[in-house]
């Protein structure tokens, strides 16, 4: 641990604070900018903006992620927040305009605010602080990542970085921040997911004679409660939990009302536990009883995430995130534990898991580089109506983000 001058806990606290109202000003900015995934350039270029007002060196990558960096040591130590979000969904549902947004004086809410436009914000503020205290090491480099399309294909962005951009320059992270909301807790884990289809294929004919064809719909039919009984049989781990299944969509081809249908599919989200890996869970819906009876005329797959970014980049990847989680004991996790204890003195952290998936499927899941997480928000405000996050979480996240690095180190 630092020294006490070295390590200035009142300080921290103290421009934490200081910032808010300059974190509040920009979190309502990037509120009011619509930034689905694929079109976040308005976005990424007003965060480039803030982050060249706060003394940052920045740049846009050729995925259109928005890059800060702080000093150029050796070591590389990363935040990321995703700039993209889902859609505000039926607008009944919110009891004010989700880019309009509010604030009073505890919260300020808007599309994104919790997912995760607030991680952004305290994120950016907590390297100022940094800079300004002198807290960065001399031996480390701070990366602060604004990345794009997390919300069509969670880590995409990351394995960009890491395989290519970062990778270009001899460089990659040692440790990483995830600004994802947390609920005031650290996270050090969240299961991993898939996105698969299984797709039928059958034989239309006239729909008065339905013996000449092949339903596709009645197959599916027979295969799904299978998929219900196979959701209650998956993995379980006792940090992170069960692995689950569920049907998310559903399609039909039929040449008329009138006819046999030819064609079924259906979408599953498979959320993975510990030991859960791509084939595992493929092969278990091949080896179905009624999908086997159906031989080549099932198919079980992976969705594959190929969409431009806004820059047009693709950059295809399938649609499979990995679990991970790193020890308790990991340095990383001691680190911010230990920061959580100078900053935070007489509070007991709670190092739990996500619910959700985040961009650390890739950063941890793919690429075994240790990620802890510790946000404003919760997870409970992502994708639903009047979300919302709290002016305390980006004072305490921004004080966390300026001392983590200098006890990590």
């Amino acid at each position: 641990m630092p020294d006490a001058i070295a390590f200035p806990v009142r300080d921290i606290l103290a421009r934490a604070r200081l910032y808010l109202p300059d974190m509040s000003a920009f979190l309502r900015d990037l509120i009011r900018i619509p930034s689905p995934s694929c079109h976040e350039e308005a976005v990424v270029r007003r965060i480039i903006a803030e982050m060249e007002k706060l003394g940052y060196t920045a740049e846009i990558d050729g995925m259109g992620n928005a890059l800060g960096w702080l000093g150029s040591g050796s070591r590389l130590f990363a935040y990321d927040a995703h700039i993209d979000t889902v859609g505000p969904g039926t607008l009944a549902n919110w009891s004010f305009d989700p880019y309009a947004g509010f604030e009073d004086e505890h919260c300020i809410g808007g599309l994104g605010a919790s997912d995760q436009s607030g991680g952004m914000a305290s994120m950016l503020y907590g390297g100022k602080i940094m800079a300004d205290l002198g807290l960065r090491p001399e031996s480390v480099s701070i990366l602060m990542a604004g990345t794009v399309q997390e919300e069509d294909c969670d880590g995409l962005c990351w394995q960009y970085l890491i395989r290519d951009f970062l990778a270009a320059r001899g460089m990659r992270p040692e440790a990483a921040v995830s600004t994802e909301p947390t609920d005031g807790g650290i996270c050090r884990g969240h299961r991993g997911r898939m996105e698969i289809r299984v797709e039928i294929r059958g034989r239309s004919c006239h729909g008065s004679a339905p013996e000449r064809g092949e339903n596709a719909i009645f197959a599916m039919g027979r295969v799904l409660p299978e998929l219900e009984q196979l959701a209650g049989q998956l993995g379980d781990d006792p940090f992170l939990g069960k692995g689950s299944l569920t049907v998310s969509e559903i399609f039909f081809s039929s040449p008329s009302r009138c006819a046999v249908a030819d064609g079924c599919a259906v979408s599953i989200d498979r959320r993975l536990t510990a030991g859960e890996d791509a084939e595992l869970a493929l092969n278990q819906i091949r080896n179905l009883p009624a999908v086997r009876s159906l031989g080549d005329r099932a198919e079980v797959s992976l969705y594959r995430c190929d969409k431009a970014s806004w820059t047009g980049l693709h950059y295809p990847a399938d649609c499979f995130f990995p679990a991970w989680s790193i020890p308790a004991e990991d340095s990383l996790c001691r680190a911010s534990l230990e920061c959580w204890k100078e900053l935070f003195p007489g509070e007991t952290p709670r190092l739990d898991k996500w619910t959700f998936s985040t961009n650390a499927t890739a950063i941890a899941g793919m690429f075994g580089i240790p990620v802890i997480g510790f946000g404003p928000g919760r997870e409970a405000q992502a994708h639903s109506p009047d979300e919302r996050t709290w002016k305390e979480d980006l004072v305490r996240c921004a004080a966390f983000y300026a001392a983590l690095p200098a006890v990590w180190a």
